[in-house]
């Protein structure tokens, strides 16, 4: 009986600890939602989007097995980026997610090249905690109005920007170290 007790007693804690988690993590989500510059509505369709987006790539065998390619939503624009080893394999992931519901335009920036190496895959992600600090640092630029992508050192840049901010988040991007080019997906406000 004590062990019963014991065990029941761990499973309450835990489930008592993912509901704190799923508390608080969906008052962030609403905070950062109410503060989106996208509707909420739009907000859901962005994560409806990648996550289609997502298991139709998966679900393609010869994409999965042979290429990395990440997808990023906002505000319809869907962002392919990463690497696959063919022109064909390229055009097959855009072909899989263009028609998927709510998707206002593709930007296929994927790579002609085998999958990226884990090393570079981190320097990518340090290059954009370092853009969005630069982000954080300009009273210009709200950082939580851009969201940015990292790839080969290559930056990409989304959000629902006014022409100025766009320019600031640019030059910011720019004068990260590290930073090979910048391509701009903005839908401008203004």
């Amino acid at each position: 009986m004590y062990q019963f007790r014991v065990v029941f007693l761990l499973i309450s804690v835990m489930l008592l600890q993912a509901c704190a988690a799923a508390v608080v993590g969906g008052a962030a989500t609403t905070a950062a939602v109410a503060y989106d510059r996208r509707t909420a509505g739009a907000v859901l369709d962005d994560q409806s989007i990648e996550v289609k987006a997502k298991y139709a790539l998966f679900q393609d065998k010869d994409i999965h097995s042979q290429s990395h390619i990440n997808v990023t939503s906002y505000n319809g624009f869907l962002l392919l980026s990463g690497e696959t080893p063919t022109e064909a394999l390229k055009q097959k992931a855009e072909n899989l997610v263009k028609d998927i519901p709510k998707v206002r335009r593709v930007f296929n920036e994927i790579a002609i090249s085998g999958p990226s190496a884990l090393t570079s895959r981190s320097s990518d992600s340090w290059i954009t905690t370092k853009v969005k600090t630069k982000m954080t640092k300009d009273e210009n630029v709200d950082p939580l109005f851009v969201k940015v992508v990292t790839e080969r050192g290559i930056v990409y840049l989304m959000g629902k920007v006014t022409q100025a901010e766009a320019e600031y988040a640019v030059a910011a991007t720019r004068s990260t170290n590290g930073v090979l080019r910048v391509v701009k997906i903005f839908e401008y406000i203004d």
